[in-house]
């Protein structure tokens, strides 16, 4: 009995020594980034922009606040490029919450010819956005939105993925709740936002936090559909400031990450929820 408890002890301090080291190795570059952050312009001119070869330091010989100071005062075109990012991906958020979760309820409990054909057409799309960003250009250029931020806006709303999640949980409320809406003489649309929103709340959480993080981080759509590179999102402009200015791209990587690091932390409970009840992997 003493060797199965030492052996189950040292199986779990084996699965908590494997689970460190990933976090280590996952939250590094985070932290990197912070750290650098604080550096002065003269340190990070020293270790990153001198002739030499680049030294990867990680903890700064002296605190400053000198790279933020410059982007939220003095180049302000830097803060401008964050909110080229939050007001399109708030846009698409909301868009495509509206429509996935008015499909998903569709596909979830309404049954009409030809349904599981369609959400069978629905999970072929989910596909990278690189084998669609072609097509989706000729279609845009037609309508002449090239060149627009609805070029982005629009295709990102209409997402297949986020017609999946929401179907799927949608599918894993009781019909005996709608049914007995219906006795009551509510209709579809009651139903919809009395009962299945709030009944799919963690799935919606999950569809928010899933849907910015995948158009906060953007890259080849703005770059494509965008002819105006003022018009470029934060996501695009980190890979030009790094170049030109490394530190300022430290500073701004840590902007890039504050939207979504707090959508994490006040979400995780119903992000969790929302993806186990989807049954995703």
């Amino acid at each position: 009995m003493k060797r199965l408890h030492q052996s189950s002890l040292s199986a779990k301090t084996g699965r908590y020594l494997t689970l460190t080291l990933f976090a280590i190795f996952f939250a590094l570059p985070i932290v990197y980034t912070v750290m650098n952050s604080l550096m002065s312009p003269a340190e990070v001119q020293h270790y990153y922009s001198g002739s030499g070869q680049m030294t990867l330091h990680l903890l700064p010989d002296q605190f400053s606040l000198e790279e933020y100071y410059q982007i939220l005062f003095r180049q302000p075109d830097y803060l401008m490029r964050f909110f080229n990012s939050l007001w399109p991906v708030t846009v698409i958020v909301i868009g495509q919450v509206c429509v996935s979760s008015a499909a998903g309820f569709a596909f979830a409990k309404f049954r009409f010819p030809g349904r599981d054909v369609l959400f069978f057409f629905v999970i072929i799309l989910m596909m990278p956005i690189q084998v669609t960003l072609v097509s989706n250009y000729i279609v845009l250029d037609r309508m002449g939105l090239i060149g627009t931020y609805f070029a982005i806006i629009l295709p990102a709303i209409f997402s297949p993925f986020g017609v999946f999640l929401m179907r799927q949980v949608i599918a894993t409320m009781p019909d005996e709740l709608i049914e007995a809406a219906k006795l009551d003489g509510a209709g579809n649309w009651r139903i919809f936002l009395r009962i299945v929103l709030p009944c799919s709340k963690s799935g919606v959480v999950s569809l928010v936090i899933l849907c910015f993080i995948d158009n906060w981080n953007m890259v080849e759509q703005p770059i494509v559909c965008l002819k105006d590179a003022g018009k470029y999102p934060l996501s695009v402009f980190l890979s030009q400031i790094n170049e030109m200015n490394p530190g300022l791209s430290f500073a701004c990587g840590v902007l890039a990450m504050v939207p979504v690091a707090l959508l994490f932390l006040f979400y995780e409970k119903e992000l969790i929820e929302g993806i186990g009840f989807s049954n995703l992997k």
